[in-house]
């Protein structure tokens, strides 16, 4: 008798089941495929999802996509290689963790470095099994016998070895420099970890004292605390006979000594056209500073507080301070002028706070090193022509112009992190030495630095940290895994990540490999709902894959995911499209029961 199908397909019933019989056939895994020994390679490293929270949308996305991608070549007869992995994010966890511990009344000053950390270990444990299960209830055809994690032993080795050799070859190095500081994270950020929100903020005009001979535009009067200059524009004839001149004025009770100097960065159009420079408290009067031999007077300290030595300042928050200037310069007259301005406030990408550039010591990666081992160019100049000699091919090609000219404007990147969890720097102090290894000298009295590397630089080694360096690569010769499968074929991610990851990763690979990470960049947009908006909890108009996998089955997400995606837009999603997709995929069984009813030999196979 033959057996009987069931009319409407039951995603609930088969998917589980059938990705299980996938992954314990080893068919993942090119190594199990009986392929011809000159088999072309195919490779993607999945961008590893931080274990912060699970998997949303936008990760569904980027799974249907990669998976579409390397069942195609797996079918082409390639040796398709994909390979999984989560990312430690090590601010956002220390974050959410710290969080649970406050509400709980414990601070990880409480409980010290080592049980903190073992708290952290508690918490990625229950957020990775979360997310590795969502990973496959989405069908991706992963090799799981590879599978990492950016803080596991493997990559600790790895993130080790690169610091050791940067810093041998002067391409990391210490120095205290004006860096992005989150006062709420306590730690510094990089560039392109500051995020930009638009608000109305106040311009105030004024004069530093009545002898001063003309006034100043700013935003933050409390800074101007530590003013040593003011900039004019080389340009501007209104002060032309004033520059070089030096001014020794009384300003809300605090001497200073100004120079006028020149940039032509100034706007002549904003304010009054002269800008007070504060070299501690802005990357651009830090570099005035540096060229013009000013001094560096720090006002605002890590709690963006001010700083002791400012009089009845000190103490105050920086709003407080900036109060009360306002107020001493209005009860003084010098006061010209208070309007209200658009303007840009650089915030945490975490966390939302408003950034404060200060002076600080901290580990770099100088960018525009020259190495002899590229040949005698930088890790950022050999990044930069990758894309232009199209060794790296951006889709769409619009994002390389994106890529380019941010990378052509790139500073030096600062890796050090003042939080506990991540990669703990391998250095060692003794008094004035300094020691960088693998692990403390043998002697006593040496204490390791007591900050964690930029997750960044972790994930930037993702493409051959994964494949076996520094294991599979001895006097410039790559083999068993990082001889296969590098360079990737294909990274494929969003295009908000362009700065913070793909950029990251060109430079890294060029100083440990001398080539490219990856041949094809390929940009997928945002997952947006069905009115255009992006999602979010707070919205309400966010959709869990878990939920619509429950509903619909993983068939008719992933069809939803991939039909009308185009790489480089966002797109719209709603339940509706997901339900419609539904029937589709129950037509699909359906051709497939008719032509299973018409031969008793096929049913009788199932």
């Amino acid at each position: 008798m033959p057996k009987e199908i069931a009319k409407a397909y039951d995603a609930k019933e088969h998917e589980d089941n059938i990705y299980k019989m996938w992954e314990e056939s080893g068919v993942f895994n090119p190594d199990n495929l009986n392929l011809p020994a000159d088999a072309p390679t195919y490779t993607i490293v999945l961008p590893p999802p931080n274990i912060t929270a699970k998997l949303h949308l936008g990760h569904a996305a980027m799974l249907a996509i990669e998976d579409l991608m390397i069942r195609y070549k797996r079918m082409k007869g390639f040796r398709a290689l994909w390979i999984p992995g989560t990312d430690h994010a090590a601010i956002a966890t220390q974050n959410v963790v710290e969080k649970k511990l406050l509400r709980e009344g414990i601070s990880r000053h409480d409980l010290g470095r080592e049980k903190f950390i073992l708290e952290v270990d508690k918490f990625l444990k229950e957020t990775q099994t979360i997310i590795l299960n969502q990973t496959r209830k989405m069908g991706s055809s992963l090799d799981w016998s590879r599978e990492a994690f950016t803080l596991d032993e493997q990559r600790q080795r790895a993130v080790k070895k690169m610091f050791i050799d940067m810093y041998n070859e002067g391409v990391i190095e210490r120095g205290e420099r004006v860096i992005n500081w989150c006062p709420r994270c306590k730690s510094t950020l990089a560039d392109d970890e500051v995020e930009h929100k638009d608000q109305k903020t106040i311009l105030y005009t004024f004069k530093y004292s009545k002898d001063f001979p003309f006034s100043i535009s700013t935003t933050r009067p409390e800074t101007k605390l530590g003013d040593s200059a003011v900039a004019v524009n080389p340009k501007d004839a209104r002060y032309k006979d004033l520059v070089g001149k030096v001014f020794n004025v009384n300003f809300v009770g605090i001497d200073l000594k100004l120079k006028v100097i020149t940039d032509y960065e100034i706007d002549q159009g904003f304010g009054t056209g002269a800008l007070g420079v504060t070299p501690a408290h802005s990357m651009i009067d830090a570099k005035m500073a540096e060229v013009n031999n000013l001094k560096i007077i720090k006002v605002i300290d890590e709690d963006a507080n001010i700083r002791e030595g400012f009089q009845e300042y000190s103490g105050k928050t920086a709003l407080e301070a900036r109060k009360m200037i306002v107020e001493k310069l209005r009860a003084a007259e010098l006061l010209e002028k208070e309007e209200e301005i658009d303007n840009s406030l650089s915030i945490c990408y975490r966390c939302d706070t408003a950034i404060e550039p200060l002076p600080s010591k901290q580990w770099f990666v100088n960018v525009n090193k020259e190495l002899a081992r590229l040949g005698g160019k930088s890790i950022k100049q050999k990044a930069i022509e990758a894309a232009k000699i199209k060794d790296i091919k951006f889709i769409p090609e619009r994002f390389e112009k994106i890529y380019i000219d941010w990378m052509e404007n790139l500073h030096n990147w600062c890796i050090s992190r003042q939080i506990w969890f991540g990669h703990r720097i391998p250095v060692w102090y003794k008094g004035y030495e300094t020691y960088v290894g693998d692990e403390a000298p043998s002697e006593d009295g040496w204490t390791q630095d007591e900050d964690s590397l930029d997750t960044w630089f972790s994930s930037g080694m993702w493409t051959f940290s994964t494949l076996g360096w520094p294991d599979n690569y001895k006097d410039g010769i790559k083999s068993g895994d990082l001889a296969r499968f590098t360079p990737t074929q294909v990274l494929e991610t969003g295009f908000e990540i362009i700065t913070l990851w793909v950029s990251r990763m060109i430079m890294m690979t060029f100083f440990a490999l001398d080539e490219v990470p990856f041949t094809h960049v390929y940009l997928h947009g945002m997952i947006l709902d069905d009115k255009g908006q992006k999602m979010s909890k707070s919205k309400g108009n966010g959709i869990d894959p878990l939920d619509v996998i429950e509903k619909f089955g993983t068939d008719s997400v992933r069809l939803s995911l991939l039909s009308g995606n185009t790489p480089g837009n966002n797109m719209r999603l709603s339940e509706e499209k997901i339900g419609s997709n539904k029937n589709f995929v129950n037509k699909l069984w359906n051709i497939s029961r008719f032509i299973l009813s018409k031969s008793e030999r096929g049913l009788a196979n199932i």
